[in-house]
């Protein structure tokens, strides 16, 4: 019996080896040297500390395990959370970060101290806190499938943007190609992951527009968890139900991964090493490849004029023959781009071209054969070289501001308060009509909710045919203050956010700018009766008191 029982196992196993064939083994390549200095890393991780499975210290023990050198995990946060220090665990340079929730998707911030109030809101004004604060900023899964993660302004000056993502890339599969994948993940899980990926045309398209008009640096995240859990949403919260910790930690590292180049080796003093990381991915001297295809990977991308050679992520005003060098010597070719279209490729393993110093952003994929996906997913994909002319690029001709046509004042009031009723509030104008309107303001504690306070002022039909609010305003704190205009009858309102500190500063807020608060449609004036300057917990922590003062209230045109 235990024969016959043995002999149909190995029946079932060799029709499943059969019918789902295992994917390839990662090609094992030899250590690659380079003229500069490097370090492998990992981008994008979660912890217990939010929605992961494990501890920092177990991340990193699985990051270690993997041959990685660094990790960033970005725990879900507001950025009022004190950053851990970078420390080495398990021998691998861990540095802290943050995944931010904005209106217009996910944005991860590096190098960000502890913010005085909360990031959220508008993913515009969490790009402009961010990047006051000194932080690096990255747009997370742009183009995911699930609405609440995609990235939506792209006008926003954003840092840099994930070109791949391996939660999106898992979301845009069939059941059948999920329900393979979960059969042959346990004989070869990294593997396995990596035949889950596509080239993301729409994705890449997008960074190569942006690069042609700025710097943006582009990454891979691995979006690890460790957690496959059931029910789990961003409504019903990640700790009520049961879950399972795949894919690990060390399969996701395993992968895929991001490679730097550094200006000097990593040593083991943590708070220098992280700031190299950091300096690294801000210059753009990055590239992303995909390790559980081959390993370990290596691209050296240059281009050389005359005596002057210069890298990834550099920009110049000239450009001369560009060089990408990969570390395997067949199977496969290398693509240059120029502003996203290809203009040279060559097989492995090395491409050059002559680009006759013309302007343009020019970057490097390297693809090998019999890769997964539909596109396939380029085995390494490299930043940018910049080619622009000092003048030509970044630079918008100089206009005087007019003044404008029509000014009307609305400083004098009356001004009046609303607010919820466990909050306090008061407002005073020592010197009316036209003197300082100050706003003082202490929200309710407890859970984040309906809490707020309002600074009102009734306008009639003052913003007919007006383009713009313009003040002059300061706070007793940095904060954000949300200015407002309703409708009567419906309660419709539209907003626009302001940063404000004890500097007092001017500013216009244009009414083309504003954005429906719980309803839709394009901003009307003429249907707006009143203006409000709001606190609330979006970007205020519950039990906080503060005041601002607003001066030279006016409605132009």
């Amino acid at each position: 019996m235990r024969t016959v029982v043995l002999a149909a196992a190995a029946l079932a196993a060799a029709f499943l080896f059969l019918v789902l064939p295992l994917p390839a083994r990662p090609v094992i390549l030899s250590p690659p040297s380079s003229r500069v200095p490097t370090a492998s890393g990992s981008f994008h991780i979660h912890t217990n500390r939010s929605d992961g499975s494990g501890s920092p210290d177990e991340v990193a023990a699985a990051a270690a395990r993997s041959g990685l050198n660094f990790i960033v995990l970005t725990d879900h946060g507001d950025g009022t959370r004190a950053p851990d220090p970078p420390r080495y665990r398990s021998g691998v340079l861990a540095i802290d970060a943050v995944e931010l929730s904005t209106d217009g998707g996910h944005y991860i911030a590096i190098g960000l101290p502890q913010a005085p109030y909360p990031l959220r809101g508008e993913a515009r004004d969490v790009v402009d806190d961010v990047r006051r604060l000194g932080g690096f900023g990255i747009v997370a899964h742009p183009d995911s499938a699930k609405p609440s993660l995609r990235w939506t302004d792209w006008n926003a000056p954003f840092d840099a943007m994930e070109w791949l993502n391996a939660d999106t890339e898992w979301r845009d599969e069939g059941t059948t190609q999920l329900a393979r994948a979960l059969i042959r993940y346990p004989f070869r899980p990294a593997e396995t992951l990596a035949s889950l990926l596509d080239r993301p045309d729409a994705a890449l398209a997008r960074w190569d527009s942006l690069t042609q008009k700025r710097q943006v640096v582009a990454l891979a995240g691995v979006d690890a968890h460790a957690r496959a859990g059931w029910m789990d949403d961003d409504a019903t919260g990640y700790r009520g139900s049961w879950f399972v910790k795949l894919p690990s930690y060390e399969t996701s590292f395993r992968t895929f991964s991001i490679r730097l180049n550094l200006n000097h080796a990593l040593r083991t003093d943590a708070a220098a090493d992280a700031a190299e990381i950091l300096s690294a991915l801000k210059a753009g001297r990055v590239y992303s490849a995909v390790d559980a295809l081959a390993g370990p990977p290596a691209l050296e991308f240059r281009t050389k004029n005359g005596e002057s050679t210069n890298y990834m992520g550099e920009v110049i005003e000239r450009g001369g023959t560009f060089v990408a060098t990969t570390s395997v010597a067949a199977g496969g070719v290398i693509v240059l781009r120029k502003d996203g279209q290809i203009v040279a490729e060559h097989p492995l393993p090395e491409v050059t071209f002559d680009s006759k110093g013309e302007e343009g952003t020019y970057r490097a994929e390297v693809h090998l054969s019999n890769v997964p996906g539909e596109p396939p997913v380029p085995w390494i994909v490299s930043n940018p070289i910049y080619v622009r002319r000092q003048q030509g690029w970044g630079s918008a001709p100089s206009i005087a501001p007019q003044p404008p046509a029509i000014t009307l004042s609305v400083q004098g009031g009356p001004w009046h308060i609303e607010k919820d009723d466990a909050t306090t509030a008061q407002v005073s104008q020592p010197t009316p009509p036209q003197g300082p309107v100050t706003f003082t303001y202490r929200l309710a504690g407890g859970e984040r909710g309906g809490q707020h306070a309002a600074l009102a002022i009734a306008v009639g039909k003052a913003l007919t045919e007006r383009t713009h609010l313009a003040f002059r305003a300061y706070a007793s704190r940095p904060l954000r203050v949300s200015v407002q205009a309703r409708h009567p009858g419906t309660g419709d309102r539209w907003k626009r956010s302001i940063y404000l500190d004890a500097e007092p500063r001017d500013a216009v807020v244009r009414f083309a700018d504003m954005t429906p608060v719980g309803s839709s449609g394009a901003f009307d004036p003429a249907l707006a009766d009143t203006l409000l300057f709001v606190i609330d917990a979006t970007n205020t922590l519950p039990g906080t008191d503060g005041s601002f003062s607003v001066e030279h209230l006016r409605i132009e045109r």
